[in-house]
């Protein structure tokens, strides 16, 4: 259950505490003021009663009802006959009836659903009050929904805030880490190579030490990776074409025989503006990621379309896929299905791909058993 229970849903939770007692108090004071009014309709009512009497000889009294009548200010009234022929109107806005025919009879329907009249007895024939809710009311019955738009509005900019603080700590994490990994690997780096220096003097140790040459300056490369993460690394113009070729042959050497990665694409040359080590480091991870998806077999395929405005980079494998509920994980700092995974390979792929390249990186598609797509936009 605790995995459910976040600082998110805490705050839903408390909003809708407050909501919910808003709510009440709001509906409760309503109701209150409803009892209020309708007391006033029916004091109205009396005055109305007092004032036809033609034997009323009591000056007090009809004071009174003069009295009552002119302190109603905000409560709409329609008065009635027997028939529901309008006699009387009172604080009824009348530039509201303006076009709008039989105004005064839709008032009418619509004071009777709202509450029962007040009947107005004169001994010689009846009237009834018909009455709705006056502004204050209205105002108070709309004020709880009012004040969940603004508490949805503000807990929605909270989230915002919350979540670009979180990505920016965690992007200087992931920038910090980088350089710090690329500075310690700079001294042992630079030690090897003076010790290859020195086997070259012998020539018996020649093969081995080109193979070390090799070995050495793929690390030097991924120290240069490490390196550019933290900054704006520079983007220049290169064949897309070549530079996946040179991908696909060195992880297919590295691959299990039983492993084929190929290229597709329907022209050889696609000029894109990209930083070189950056877009191989993205390429080889979701390579090696399809290695470890596939158990030592498969295939693998690459597929570049080249489009006017874009180019499309399909990576396609053979391997187990990702579960539908693990889809939006994927690329999330920490996220990993590996025993060993530290959960960072995706997360500094999209980063290389969206803030260096201005362009995109999602799972197309993934079918568990049957393998997975991913997707590279880089816009031209």
């Amino acid at each position: 259950m605790r995995q459910y229970l976040n600082w998110k849903t805490y705050l839903a939770i408390i909003a809708l505490i407050i909501v919910s007692a808003s709510l009440f108090y709001t509906s409760r004071l309503a109701g209150e003021l409803a009892i209020e009014e309708k007391k006033k309709v029916e004091d109205i009512a009396d005055a109305l009663k007092i004032l036809s009497d033609p034997n009323n000889t009591k000056d007090l009294e009809t004071a009174v009802a003069i009295n009552t009548l002119a302190q109603n200010k905000n409560i709409p009234l329609i008065i009635a006959d027997e028939k529901d022929n309008i006699k009387d109107k009172i604080n009824i806005d009348s530039s509201s009836a303006l076009g709008v025919p039989n105004f005064a009879v839709q008032q009418l329907k619509k004071y009777k659903s709202l509450h029962e009249p007040i009947e107005v007895d004169y001994g010689t024939g009846k009237d009834y009050v018909y009455y709705g809710e006056s502004y204050l009311l209205t105002q108070l019955r709309y004020f709880p929904y009012v004040q969940l738009a603004i508490i949805v509005l503000f807990l929605t900019v909270v989230l915002l805030a919350l979540n670009a603080a979180h990505r920016s700590l965690q992007n200087q994490v992931w920038v910090g880490l980088s350089k710090e990994t690329a500075h310690q690997l700079g001294t042992p780096l630079s030690s090897i190579e003076a010790w290859l220096e020195l086997l070259r003097d012998d020539e018996a140790n020649l093969e081995a030490v080109t193979e070390m040459q090799k070995d050495l300056d793929r690390l030097k490369l991924v120290a240069d990776r490490f390196g550019k993460v933290g900054s704006t690394p520079k983007l220049e113009e290169e064949n897309l074409i070549d530079r996946l070729n040179n991908i696909v042959d060195y992880m297919q050497k590295r691959s299990p025989m039983k492993v084929q990665i190929s290229l597709h694409t329907t022209t050889e040359e696609v000029p894109v503006n990209i930083s070189g080590p950056l877009f191989d480091w993205v390429m080889e991870n979701l390579i090696r990621n399809a290695l470890d998806a596939m158990g030592g077999h498969g295939s693998i395929h690459i597929n570049v379309i080249n489009q006017p405005q874009q180019v499309l980079i399909d990576v396609q494998d053979t391997g187990k896929g990702i579960p539908a509920h693990q889809v939006k994980d994927v690329f999330r700092p920490g996220f990993t299905t590996k025993k060993r995974g530290w959960g960072l390979g995706l997360s500094l792929a999209r980063r290389i791909i969206a803030k260096y390249h201005h362009g995109s990186i999602f799972v197309k598609n993934s079918e568990v058993g049957k393998g997975t797509t991913f997707r590279i936009i880089l816009r031209r």
